[in-house]
């Protein structure tokens, strides 16, 4: 994305800002090497910066920083092997890489009480600007990240260069489309869920800490940080800022809202309270989401000027329970207009949003499966219980909502099944003749599923039982967009293996929609 002219006056504005904070006792407003902190007679610090840095949740002047203070970050307490006090960390926002333009610093406090994550929510930083940052703890400086802010309200902006992922389990091979993303320089990432996996592994290429199915805060605590000390991982966070949500294996496989899988685990609400918690400490998000409880407020919208407004939902917190014991059938009561995935409050925040939207192209950011998927050949259906076939009307006023409120653009984003998928979403999705509403983009897994091949077991049948499907593709991967006034370009983006590290990327195949004509183009 290309760099904001700098005018004189912008940036004598930014750099007043930064010498207030140096002079309030936070980092020097220029480029020059940091000083070290006095210690006094403790025992200096080895390097904390081993889970590297991160930025999310961006708007038009402000956006969040996050690190961890962590020197064993396996330890078994969950505490990352820090002394138990507090630790001053200074960060510094400057407008190159080099950190010589230094436009915005200051300090914050780092405590075992959130196993001494850091979250820096930075304000008065100028409407579509490319930004760098770095943390300090004592002698240690970490990486560099790049972050950047969206366009002046009402404006478009440049295009958009937007990824998004899903399903990265560290057991099942090794994060390289991660470092392939990164290497693209995206302008913002998306994650949809199932960042970690909560169980205890497998026979996979690389083995889960701890060796077990994660219960407590520790356990969470522990299982994020492996996952942070990946580098793949790490360069992906540190190219761009994310705007993140949850799946199901952030806490536990196909659970619904206050209801485990399978039912009736003792300790489930301490679990969830833990995985919360943890998931928090561990992201780039805003204070208003930090967890109270076992409720956590994760949905939100982010707008990136007139071009495009993220809408991110949550459809594990609020959901009524898989319907006919989550097994895949024709269920009578995924019918149920009773029933929600996203519980109404949730749903009609979505709808009223997608009325007032002036944004070009909807982006629905969320977690499973939206298009109908019937997996049988002939008359006969079977549709997942766990994806919105299972919440049938709960889909159903959405689609309709498209249509009364003049939604001439939405675009499902969908993670979580480890393929990646093309679809047409149509009005009826019984009657293929029916009209085109918009598009679902769904994106493979990072790892999950492991190697994988081109055409997945069922997929031709698919692919003729679902018309409005136009790719199904059974290996390892992400999607790249680009997003512009007239179109939305998508490259499905696979790799031939992540059983080793280093694999190459290709693109799979490319489909465009074009603005105010709902519909897949192969290109």
């Amino acid at each position: 994305m290309p760099v904001a002219p700098i005018t004189r006056r912008s940036l004598l504005a930014a750099t007043a800002g930064a010498t207030a904070l140096a002079a309030a006792g936070s980092l020097p407003a220029t480029g020059s090497p940091l000083p070290a902190e006095s210690t006094g007679p403790r025992q200096p610090l080895a390097n904390p910066f081993t889970l590297g840095v991160a930025s999310g949740d961006p708007d038009h002047q402000s956006v969040v920083l996050w690190t961890r203070l962590a020197l064993d970050p396996l330890a078994a307490d969950g505490m990352g092997g820090m002394p138990s006090r507090r630790y001053q960390v200074q960060w510094q926002v400057a407008l190159d890489p080099q950190m010589r333009r230094v436009v915005r610093a200051g300090v914050v406090s780092a405590g075992p009480e959130s196993a001494h994550a850091v979250h820096v929510e930075v304000h008065g930083l100028l409407p579509g600007r490319e930004y760098y940052y770095r943390f300090r703890c004592e002698r240690h400086v970490s990486q560099v990240g790049r972050t950047l802010t969206t366009p002046l309200p009402g404006t478009y902006g440049s295009p958009l260069h937007m990824s998004f992922v899903s399903c990265s389990n560290y057991a099942g091979g090794y994060f390289t489309a991660y470092r392939r993303m990164a290497e693209e320089q995206p302008s913002l990432v998306l994650h949809l869920g199932d960042y970690i996996y909560e169980g205890a592994g497998g026979t996979g290429p690389r083995a889960h800490s701890p060796a077990k199915e994660i219960w407590t805060l520790a356990d969470y605590r522990v299982r994020h940080a492996q996952y942070r000390t990946d580098p793949d991982l790490q360069a992906a966070h540190a190219v761009a800022p994310w705007v993140v949500v949850w799946d199901d294996h952030e806490l536990e496989n196909n659970y619904a809202d206050e209801i485990p899988s399978p039912a009736g685990q003792p300790g489930f609400l301490e679990r969830r309270a833990a995985a919360y918690r943890v998931y928090y400490e561990s992201m780039p998000l805003r204070r208003s989401s930090i967890p109270r409880g076992i409720d956590m407020q994760i949905y939100r919208r982010i707008q990136w000027g007139r071009l495009a407004s993220f809408h991110m939902l949550d459809t594990r917190q609020y959901r009524s329970d898989q319907a006919c014991n989550d097994t895949a059938s024709d269920c009578p009561a995924a019918l149920d207009p009773a029933r929600s995935i996203t519980g109404p409050e949730q749903e009609k925040w979505l709808l009223d949003g997608l009325g007032r939207s002036s944004a070009t192209w909807d982006v629905i950011g969320q977690q499973v499966f939206f298009a109908a998927r019937d997996f049988t050949a002939g008359p006969a259906v079977s549709y997942s219980m766990d994806a919105w076939d299972g919440y049938a009307a709960s889909r159903q006023r959405i689609l309709d909502g498209f249509q009364q409120r003049g939604v001439t653009n939405p675009v499902v984003l969908t993670g979580d099944v480890h393929k990646h998928y093309a679809n047409d979403l149509k009005a009826d999705f019984r009657d293929p003749d029916s009209a085109t509403l918009g598009v679902e983009l769904v994106t493979s897994s990072i790892t999950s599923g492991g190697d994988g091949q081109d055409m997945p077991t069922g997929g031709q049948l698919q692919l003729t039982e679902n018309p409005q499907m136009k790719l199904i593709n059974n290996q390892r991967g992400y999607v790249s967009t680009r997003i512009t006034r007239d179109s939305l370009q998508a490259d499905f983006k696979v790799l031939p293996y992540v059983s080793t590290p280093g694999a190459p990327v290709t693109t799979r195949a490319t489909f465009t929609v074009e603005a105010g004509r709902p519909g897949l183009n192969l290109t």
